[in-house]
């Protein structure tokens, strides 16, 4: 194998690879990225077994030279070191040549050596058909991602929780994501798809997709398989493994009808949280009160901490209407809900320890649930 490459250009795919290189496992191999030359470009892959990631320089694209490739062939090289070799090349220039496995990376006057293995012993991945596609846009595709994962469960007593359940109805997608204390729901309409399917995609592939995607209107193709999640855009292919298990019924959880209801600003309510929580988030509880009455326009907020002190605050409400209540939670919980909203957001409440619902005010394709904390 031999080719030429703009440092710049190779830096971006391996980039996008190396968040998928296993840095802990019993296969070596996978702390690897395999590199394929052909004709046509080059194709860089990193795997950790759960998820991989193939990123494609074409050797031209838009009528311009991306990669010269004198010679076919391909090699895996230790993804730590290839990276930083790479990352510290003095000119942009780069000409890799690879003969009987051993890889020699120049650029200007620096000129390295390093030990490769066959591209063979690498696992291939699964081939698909794409019979089952939905497309989306790539910014449409990230904040579903960012308005959904915070939910998952971080402790692995029920493995099924720490994924995302994705579910295809009536060219709708209903993203949903439960730890069983809080839930997030969202729903997108979509193109390519109206049968009905349902998977459980792992947080931690989403949260990594969601580096590597742009915030852009580039159409991204997602490809679901019995086993697998395929995302495919420009020069770059996402698979990830989905989690088998049935995920719980939730639809039942969430309440259809409330007895009160504030209007508040989403801002003015996490900036108050911020202030509670330098207390509160030292204490033995970490819990927020909330005492709403409907003949005053505060909502008021208290908290506090042992040895340390109390913490009240108020805010002005847009609008309150049904039941005083007074409700106890976790203002971590709602913390995160409210850094996927803005502008004016409704709270819905049906009892002191009933789970209440928050929303954008008017829109029901994004909801958030949490439960309330026992203080007695």
């Amino acid at each position: 194998m031999k080719i030429s490459v703009q440092k710049s250009i190779l830096l971006k795919s391996i980039n996008h690879v190396m968040k998928a290189v296993a840095t802990n496992t019993t296969l070596p191999i996978l702390m690897g990225i395999k590199v394929i030359a052909t004709n046509k470009g080059i194709e860089l892959t990193g795997s950790d077994g759960n998820i991989s990631t193939v990123s494609y320089i074409p050797a031209e694209f838009l009528g311009d030279t991306l990669a010269e490739i004198s010679k076919e062939g391909g090699i895996i090289l230790q993804a730590k070191y290839f990276s930083e070799i790479i990352k510290k090349l003095p000119k942009d220039d780069v000409e890799i040549e690879v003969k009987e496995y051993v890889a020699t990376i120049k650029s200007g006057k620096s000129k390295f050596k390093i030990n490769g293995l066959d591209v063979e012993e690498y696992p291939r991945l699964p081939r698909f058909d794409e019979d089952n596609v939905i497309t989306l846009k790539a910014n449409q595709l990230k904040q579903l991602i960012s308005e959904t994962t915070y939910a998952v469960s971080k402790s692995g007593t029920r493995p099924i929780l720490t994924g995302v359940q994705w579910q295809v109805k009536s060219n709708v997608l209903i993203s949903l994501a439960t730890d069983s204390h809080r839930l997030a729901k969202r729903e997108l309409p979509i193109k390519g798809l109206s049968d009905s399917i349902q998977v459980v995609i792992p947080g931690s592939s989403l949260d990594e997709l969601n580096k590597i995607l742009e915030d852009s209107d580039e159409k991204v193709n997602v490809v679901l398989t019995e086993n697998q999640v395929i995302f495919q855009f420009t020069h770059v292919t996402f698979y990830s493994r989905l989690l088998e298990g049935n995920y719980p019924d939730t639809a039942r959880l969430i309440p259809t009808s409330y007895k009160s209801e504030i209007i508040v600003n989403a801002k003015e309510l996490q900036q108050a949280l911020e202030r509670v929580l330098v207390l509160v988030s030292n204490g033995d509880k970490n819990v927020v009160k909330m005492d709403i009455q409907i003949n005053e326009i505060f909502i008021k907020l208290s908290g506090s901490a042992n040895e340390l002190g109390k913490m009240n605050e108020e805010i002005i409400a847009e609008s309150i209407t049904g039941e005083d209540i007074i409700i106890s939670f976790s203002p971590k919980y709602m913390k995160e809900a409210l850094k996927t909203l803005n502008g004016s957001i409704s709270i819905q409440f049906t009892g002191s320890m009933r789970p209440f619902i928050i929303k954008k005010k008017g829109n029901d394709e994004l909801i958030h649930m949490l439960l309330p904390v026992r203080t007695y």
